[in-house]
């Protein structure tokens, strides 16, 4: 299975199982680091990890303009329902949902989920996504540093998008506890400022011996076999 990636910048991403398409909080409208508008996405299925309004995004639009279902918690789903979704699937933490090209596992997140207007929106969650050749991508969403990433790790994931931007995330120094937790064989940040200087924390990444990529916004990325060798 071929496996690539996009990164629409803050935690905004399209990841492609052959052709397959799975977009995660997708983020355009205010995002000034989003490379296209939300009209000119694609994809198969929107993941929502958490109610914010800068990861909900135009979940609702794109989801409503292909006619896919957008995958959350039930709280957002029901909320985006009252506002008109066609198609979601609920899922809850530790839950597994299937799909043609492998399975999603929802798995907490410690971070806040109100609506934009100010309604609950359950509990924030991040995600495994499990391809039918068994690579597992874990995506973090908004999200502190927490024990349990230790029970995440023991899925010896492949690839980790991770949050660094600190205040409303976690910071340089508390996302490198946590790859040295979860140990993946790829790390790639995310939700944090491009012109961030990110180079010393390359290095500690590497002696965490996890491999930091670093995706150039808007730049379609092969993950190959050789990446995680």
């Amino acid at each position: 299975m071929e496996i690539n990636l996009t990164w629409y910048g803050r935690s905004a991403f399209l990841i492609e199982f052959d052709k397959y398409r799975v977009l995660l909080d997708p983020y355009f409208s205010g995002n000034s680091m989003a490379p296209i508008p939300w009209e000119a996405v694609t994809a198969d299925l929107i993941l929502v990890s958490h109610g914010h309004d800068d990861h909900v995004g135009d979940a609702l639009a794109i989801a409503n303009r292909l006619d896919i279902p957008v995958l959350t918690n039930p709280e957002i789903g029901g909320w985006l329902g009252k506002h008109g979704l066609k198609k979601r699937i609920p899922i809850y933490i530790s839950g597994i949902a299937e799909f043609p090209f492998g399975k999603v596992k929802s798995v907490i997140a410690m971070h806040g989920s109100s609506m934009e207007d100010g309604s609950y929106g359950g509990l924030a969650m991040g995600f495994i996504l499990y391809s039918s050749d068994g690579r597992k991508i874990y995506f973090a969403g908004d999200t502190g540093l927490f024990g349990d990433m230790r029970l995440i790790g023991e899925e010896q994931l492949d690839c980790a998008l991770l949050p660094i931007g600190d205040t409303y995330v976690m910071g340089l120094g508390e996302s490198l506890r946590a790859i040295a937790m979860l140990s993946p064989r790829i790390t790639i940040p995310m939700h944090f400022n491009p012109a961030m200087n990110i180079e010393n924390w390359q290095k500690e990444v590497r002696h965490h011996h996890s491999i930091p990529l670093v995706l150039e916004i808007g730049k379609r990325v092969l993950l190959s076999y050789s990446l995680f060798s």
